[in-house]
């Protein structure tokens, strides 16, 4: 298999850390904007799109931070994290996007997550 490459997203959204968090590490905000389904058991999240089902591990979290996870199709070095961080200039809250994918998919991969995000901005209500 190939070696992945490491890309980040960054995005300003208009809302609270603790709101925005909500929005990336339970299932019920995830499904707000990121699945059409999504369920948890224990550190497992299924996401479903059109009847079919990926699994990924939560690597780790922190309140309000940043939540990680792992598709259980990635190798063991490669995850995807959502993360907050505050602008020090302008004190917007940003989200960053750190996933990974082929060289060749880079692009399509950053304007996947950024439609995703924009869904987010919406149900938000940024």
């Amino acid at each position: 298999m190939s070696k992945k490459n490491l890309f980040t997203v960054e995005v300003p959204v208009r809302c609270s850390p603790s709101i925005l968090f909500e929005f990336l590490s339970t299932p019920s905000g995830l499904q707000e904007w990121f699945a059409d389904e999504v369920d948890q058991r224990d550190e497992t999240f299924y996401f479903s799109w059109d009847g079919s089902t990926d699994e990924a591990e939560l690597l780790e979290s922190e309140e309000n931070v940043f939540v990680k996870f792992r598709w259980d199709y990635y190798n063991d070095d490669e995850y995807f994290e959502l993360r907050i961080a505050q602008s020090d200039v302008t004190n917007e809250t940003i989200l960053q996007v750190s996933d990974f994918a082929d060289k060749a998919e880079i692009k399509d991969q950053q304007q996947l997550w950024s439609r995703q995000i924009n869904d987010l901005k919406h149900r938000i209500g940024s």
